[in-house]
């Protein structure tokens, strides 16, 4: 058989196309937050005439713009492996999924496109008003786009509404079948909601780091961390109780799924345990060293104590997915879910106790929990695909039979050279992102529209520039301990 590297075609496939889309994931994932994040900034700009707020759009709005880029580009590069990598998919299925990629394009795209422009350039020159509306635009045109690629996942994870014509095509039969799919609501709830957790995550562990850097005198911090914290603490509880609700559904169209995730190998009906942590064993079937509570798994999915719960020994063995992957990328979400709304629930008793800024330990907290909600979202794909398998499209087409007839080789090298690329290339991007993160928003900080203001000039350190800040754009409230109020 032909293989590279000891691989053959249809893993090295999967492998390019799981590293692509992990790559592209995380640029959407901040940009569907920071979009509805900017307008929320500049509407309470125009409606209190702060200028914190307005400092913290344009200190924002320059990483919105390299995000959306790099997502955009990502975005192209992984839709071309339809055709190179994956053309029986194409072929089968293209009927359904060429249209509603199509319409994403159309609806969500073309509006984003449409008013990005003026969004970073045109404030000075169509007003605050037109100004507003395009910020708002844009952060609808994100929410689209997720919505239409949602809806091409959640089909392939529950299809229906479509027929098989005479050669083995998928041809649409119910579009409203099609579009609204009985797991798509939950999907789509569930992914807007870690998109802004993850965004909040972001601009609070950017506000701690410069918090925890004696910069408490500056406004703009103060108020992107307070904010942040008040994101996490409704999102991060609304995402747990949206997740359960998902799995629900999840159990009762994709029951094999959810047992590789619980690491439930035999049927239990007495009751199934919730098994916290082990090694799963799939060739034995079994949870080496596992750690669980008995029963709690059917309690949770609302089967009682003694409710029954179906295992892997009911699925056919050649149809069980990698339970050992998705085992643990599903902890690791749930985990880190967890300390979300620890973090959400300790800055809520900060600020009761009026010292959220001056709460150190929550700072560090929130640093080290910054880039968590990339990983727990690149978690959850990785738990919702892997978890699919050994379909593309559940229960009609396997993925052995969509991969291109390529050889290993070619796959193979196309792989390196995508690795190489891309972390030559958006490397890049991530390093401008993270310098810039580095230093905090100053008075009059200047976005893409080049407002007056001053810049940060090369040889300028963050400390020389905030020396120079307006003494009343940096007075701010302090508790009886010397902190800082939010």
């Amino acid at each position: 058989m032909d293989s590279f590297l000891g691989l053959d075609a249809l893993m090295l496939a999967r492998i390019q196309f799981g590293f692509t889309v992990s790559f592209h994931f995380i640029f959407p994932s901040i940009s569907i937050g920071l979009a509805s994040y900017l307008a929320v900034l500049n509407a309470m700009w125009l409606w209190t005439k702060d200028e914190t707020y307005l400092n913290v759009f344009n200190y924002w709005l320059k990483i919105f713009a390299i995000s959306f880029a790099m997502g955009v580009v990502s975005g192209i590069v992984m839709s071309y492996q339809f055709g190179t990598n994956w053309s029986g998919f194409s072929d089968k299925a293209g009927p359904v999924v060429g249209p509603l990629m199509a319409y994403e394009v159309l609806t969500a795209f073309f509006l984003e496109a449409g008013f990005l422009g003026i969004m970073l350039f045109g404030r000075r020159k169509v007003g605050p008003g037109l100004h507003m509306f395009a910020t708002a635009m844009v952060a609808v045109g994100t929410a689209i786009s997720a919505t239409w690629i949602l809806s091409v996942n959640s089909w392939m994870q529950t299809p229906q509404g479509f027929g098989v014509n005479e050669v083995g095509q998928f041809i649409p039969e119910d579009w409203w079948a099609i579009v609204f799919t009985p797991s798509f609501p939950y999907r789509l709830a569930h992914t807007l909601t870690a998109a802004y957790l993850t965004t909040a995550f972001i601009v609070g562990g950017v506000g701690a780091w410069h918090l925890l850097k004696g910069r408490s005198h500056n406004p703009g911090v103060v108020r992107m961390f307070s904010m942040a914290m008040w994101m996490i603490a409704v999102t991060a509880p609304l995402q747990v109780m949206l997740g359960h609700e998902h799995g629900l559904n999840t159990l009762e169209y994709q029951p094999a799924k959810i047992s590789a995730m619980e690491g439930h190998f035999e049927s239990h009906e007495d009751g199934a345990p919730l098994i916290l942590f082990g090694l799963p064993d799939q060739e034995a079937g079994e949870v080496r060293y596992a750690l669980e509570i008995p029963h709690l798994s059917s309690v949770i999915f609302g089967k009682g104590w003694n409710g029954a719960l179906a295992g892997l020994d009911v699925v056919p063995d050649e149809l069980e997915p990698p339970v050992a992957v998705v085992f643990w990328s599903f902890r690791v979400m749930v985990g880190l879910g967890m300390l979300m709304v620890l973090a959400g629930l300790w800055g809520l008793w900060a600020r009761w106790r009026g010292n959220l800024g001056a709460t150190p330990m929550l700072w560090r907290l929130m640093v080290a929990m910054g880039p968590s909600g990339l990983v727990a979202v690149i978690a959850g794909w990785i738990t919702t695909e892997v978890g699919r398998q050994p379909y593309v499209v559940y229960g009609e087409l396997l993925t052995a039979d969509a991969v291109s007839p390529l050889g290993a080789g070619a796959v193979g090298w196309s792989l390196v050279a995508f690795i190489v690329i891309y972390f030559a290339v958006f490397g890049a991007g991530v390093v401008y992102i993270l310098r810039h993160m580095l230093t905090p928003p100053t008075p009059k900080e200047r976005g893409p529209n080049a407002e007056p203001g001053p810049t940060r000039s090369a040889g300028i350190t963050p400390q020389q520039q905030m020396s120079n800040r307006d003494p009343k754009a940096t007075e701010i409230t302090t508790d009886a301990t010397g902190g800082t109020r939010a």
